[in-house]
C-alpha cells in the first residue's frame, strides 16, 4: 500500500507523490509567540513531528522548514486591525517587543524538547525575512493584484479568481461578513493586508516603499516558505482553525505572484477540547503544556495526543490521560524487561514463529501509517507488540538472544524512531547496582512469602510501586521495571 494523506484542497484522500522523487518539502505553520505554549500546540507538532518521522522512515529525504511569528499577527479576527499581539503583550509588561519573543520563544523550545518533538530543519523569524516580504508584495504590485492605500497596502481578492478554494467559502459571503467594520482603506471589504502602515508609537516597525510599517500575518508564510521550499512545493501543514483566512490567504497572495500552483498537499490537524469543551481562557480551560507536565509526564502528554488521529477531535480528561500514563508504563515495562533479559539471553537464531509475528505486527503499523497516518491504529499495534514480547518473555524455554534484540529493535524503530515515544530501558553502569539491590529485595519478599509473612511481602511491593518500580511475578520467577 503507498502513502495516501488526505488533502483539505481537493476534500479527499490521495496518493503522495511528492514534485521531486525521493524528496519532501513540508512547511508549518509555527506558534505566534506572546504567551507560554498551550495543550493545542501539543497536538500540532507532536502530530506533524510523527508526520515528518514517518516520511524519513520511509526513505525520503526531508527539508521541514516551521516559521515563528514575531511580527503581525493582529489581536482583531479579520487580522487588520486590532494591535499586534507581540507589541501588545510588550506595552503591557513595559518591555521590548523582542523580548517578549525571545522568552516566549524558547519557552515553545523547551516545551518541544520535553515532548521529544525533532527541531524543524529551518527554523524561521518573521522579523527576519522582511525584505522577502516587501519583494513579494512589489511583485504583486506589479502584477495588478494589490494596491496601496494611505501607506498600507492591500490585496484584492477580486483580482484572484481562485480565493475561496481551500475553505469553500464565497468572496461575496466575505463581503456581506466585513461591512460590520468597514475598514475606508479597503476597496473591498474582503480584501487583506500585506503591508500595514505604523501609527505614531507602533513598537514594530520597517522602512518600505510605501512608508514606515509592518507586514501583514498572511505574508510571512508566503514568502519564508517559498524562499526555503520553491514557488510550488509539497506539503504544507497547520491547525484547522487557520484554513481560513489565514492559508485562504497564503495561496491567493501566492498563486497570483508566481503563476504557479502554491502547494500540493494541505494537511490540517484537528481541535482540542477539555471535558467536551473547547479550549479558551475565557471558558477557564486553558492549560499551557508546563502545567500539564506538572500533572503527567512528557511521554504519556504525547502518547494520548497519538492515540487520536490528527485529523480528529483530541478530548482531554482526566480518565484518558490516566490511560496514556498507564499505557507508558506498559510500554516501557516491556523494553526494560527485554533489557534485562538480553545480557543472559542463549545465543542461537531467532524463534520463526516470533519472527512471523513481528512481520505482521510491521505490516499492520506501516498499514496504519500509510492510511494519512493513523497513528491512533499504529498505537494499537505498538500495543501488540508488547503482547508478544511479554509472552516471549514468560515462556518455558529462554528466548534466544536474536529473538529478543529483534524484538528490542522494532521497538526502537516503530515506538522510538516513528512514534517518537522515549521508551525507557535499564542503563549500563549504576543500574547493575540497582539490578543488584532489587535481586535482594525480591529474594527477601520470596522469603516472607514462604514464612506466610504476606502483609509484609505486600508492603515491599507497595512501597516498590510508590517508588516507580514493578513487581511482576510469572511461573515461579519475579521480575521487576521501572514504571
Amino acid at each position: 500500500m503507498s502513502l495516501q494523506v488526505y488533502n483539505s484542497l481537493t476534500r479527499t484522500k490521495e496518493i503522495f507523490e511528492p514534485i521531486v522523487p525521493g524528496r519532501v518539502g513540508i512547511y508549518v505553520c509555527g506558534p505566534t509567540v506572546y504567551g507560554d505554549s498551550h495543550l493545542g500546540h501539543a497536538k500540532a507538532y507532536i502530530s506533524f513531528d510523527v508526520i515528518v518521522r514517518y516520511l524519513r522512515f520511509l526513505g525520503y529525504k526531508v527539508r521541514y522548514v516551521q516559521n515563528i511569528t514575531d511580527v503581525g499577527h493582529m489581536t482583531d479576527n479579520d487580522e487588520d486591525q486590532g494591535e499586534d499581539k507581540i507589541a501588545k503583550k510588550a506595552a503591557l509588561e513595559r518591555i521590548e517587543p523582542m523580548e517578549v519573543v525571545t522568552h516566549y520563544m524558547m519557552s515553545y523550545f523547551d516545551d518541544m524538547a520535553a515532548l521529544n518533538v525533532q527541531w524543524p530543519d529551518i527554523i524561521c523569524l518573521a522579523s527576519g525575512h522582511i525584505p522577502e516580504q516587501i519583494a513579494l508584495i512589489q511583485r504583486l504590485l506589479d502584477a495588478g493584484v494589490a494596491y496601496v492605500s494611505n501607506g498600507s497596502v492591500y490585496f484584492s481578492v477580486d483580482q484572484f479568481s481562485g480565493y475561496g478554494k481551500l475553505s469553500g467559502r464565497r468572496v461575496e459571503e466575505l463581503e456581506e461578513g466585513a461591512r460590520v467594520a468597514v475598514n475606508i482603506e479597503k476597496r473591498n471589504p474582503a480584501d487583506f493586508a500585506l503591508w500595514k502602515k505604523a501609527e505614531p508609537g507602533h513598537l514594530m516597525v520597517w522602512d518600505s516603499p510605501w512608508g514606515r510599517g509592518f507586514p501583514g500575518w498572511h505574508l510571512e508564510c508566503s514568502a519564508m516558505s517559498m524562499k526555503y521550499l520553491g514557488e510550488t512545493f509539497d506539503i504544507h501543514g497547520g491547525g484547522l482553525e487557520n484554513q481560513f483566512p489565514h492559508h485562504e490567504c497564503e495561496i491567493a497572495q501566492s498563486e497570483a505572484a508566481t503563476g504557479k500552483p502554491f502547494v500540493r498537499y494541505w494537511l490540517h490537524n484537528n481541535m482540542l477540547t477539555i471535558n467536551g469543551q473547547k479550549m479558551g481562557k475565557s471558558l477557564g480551560n486553558f492549560v499551557t503544556i508546563k502545567e500539564m507536565l506538572q500533572r503527567i509526564s512528557p511521554e504519556a502528554l504525547r502518547l494520548f495526543v497519538l492515540m487520536s488521529h490528527y485529523r480528529s477531535v483530541t478530548d482531554f480528561s482526566d480518565e484518558a490521560l490516566n490511560s496514556a500514563e498507564k499505557g507508558m508504563a506498559r510500554l516501557s515495562a516491556a523494553v526494560q524487561a527485554l533489557s534485562q533479559r538480553l545480557p543472559g539471553a542463549p545465543e542461537g537464531s531467532a524463534d520463526r514463529e516470533t519472527t512471523a509475528e513481528l512481520a505482521e505486527i510491521r505490516r499492520r503499523f506501516t498499514v496504519a501509517m500509510d492510511d494519512d497516518f493513523n497513528t491512533a491504529e499504529a498505537v494499537a499495534q505498538l500495543f501488540s507488540l508488547v503482547r508478544l514480547a511479554n509472552s516471549v518473555l514468560s515462556a518455558p524455554n529462554p528466548a534466544t538472544r536474536d529473538t529478543l534484540e529483534r524484538l528490542m529493535a522494532e521497538f526502537r524503530e516503530l515506538g522510538e524512531g516513528v512514534l517518537g515515544l522515549r521508551l525507557k530501558e535499564r542503563a549500563a553502569g549504576s543500574e547493575d547496582l540497582t539490578d543488584q539491590i532489587m535481586q535482594v529485595l525480591i529474594q527477601v519478599r520470596e522469603k516472607l512469602r514462604k514464612e506466610k509473612q504476606y502483609a509484609m511481602a505486600d508492603e515491599i511491593r507497595q512501597m516498590l510501586a510508590e517508588a516507580g518500580i514493578v513487581l511482576k511475578d510469572e511461573k515461579g520467577r519475579t521480575t521487576w521495571a521501572r514504571l
